[in-house]
């Protein structure tokens, strides 16, 4: 239990001279944001995810087989527009390739200006979300996921993607490494409890909530890179 603690203090409070930095538990902020807005695009825009293009490719599959309920032209748009976030954090990436507290403030203080035009939207927006509110809805989300998954590719935190947790559930159970683990479980929980957050809002108060918590999370995260890029 003593190792476990540890392992949790060293990724959720590590010291700033440690291999990463204070990168850890920013990222572990971002994967929380992940499962708030994937919470919002399900379940308030339909079967479409914004952050999980797993999920999109499959969904698309199902549009493309005639599946009640799913939308070929949602997924196809979210892949498009997650795949066009990512290009501009990888060109913010090549831009500065050795300083990694400034790509994710830059790429953090992004996603927090799609967001804040997301939220706007989603409180004009009637419930059921009009197809006129849903698709910029989908893109700017998308978009902001996309810059925020190429930015954790680029920073290669391990065991921190932020978004994809297929290869981290693995890695529980296939990796005896106990630190490894204790990391792997925390981002899992992150994004666990952001959709489990984002879910009771959009069902039980207003559908906008979890998208202004995120903006709220995005906003602390840019803030605290780049007061990390003075240091």
């Amino acid at each position: 239990m003593h190792d476990f603690l540890a392992d949790v203090k060293q990724t959720l409070a590590p010291s700033r001279d440690s291999k990463d930095g204070l990168l850890p538990p920013l990222l572990v902020a971002k994967t929380a944001v992940t499962g708030l807005v994937d919470a919002f695009s399900y379940l308030a825009l339909g079967h479409v995810f914004v952050a999980n293009m797993t999920g999109n490719v499959v969904f698309l599959a199902f549009a493309i087989a005639g599946v009640h309920g799913f939308s070929a032209p949602d997924s196809i748009v979210a892949i498009a527009a997650f795949g066009f976030g990512a290009i501009i954090a990888g060109r913010l990436a090549a831009r500065y390739p050795e300083r990694r507290e400034i790509l994710l403030a830059a790429t953090a203080g992004g996603q927090a200006l799609l967001v804040v035009i997301a939220v706007i939207l989603a409180i004009a927006a009637a419930t059921p979300v009009q197809a006129g509110y849903r698709y910029p809805l989908i893109v700017l989300l998308a978009a902001a996921m996309g810059m925020q998954n190429a930015t954790a590719r680029k920073l290669a935190v391990p065991d921190l993607t932020t978004t994809v947790l297929t290869l981290t559930i693995t890695g529980i159970a296939a990796d005896r490494d106990s630190s490894k683990v204790t990391r792997r479980l925390i981002s899992v929980a992150a994004m666990l409890g952001g959709a489990c957050a984002g879910a009771v809002l959009v069902l039980h108060t207003r559908i906008y909530y979890p998208l202004i918590i995120a903006l709220v999370m995005l906003a602390g995260v840019a803030l605290v890179a780049s007061r990390l890029t003075k240091g």
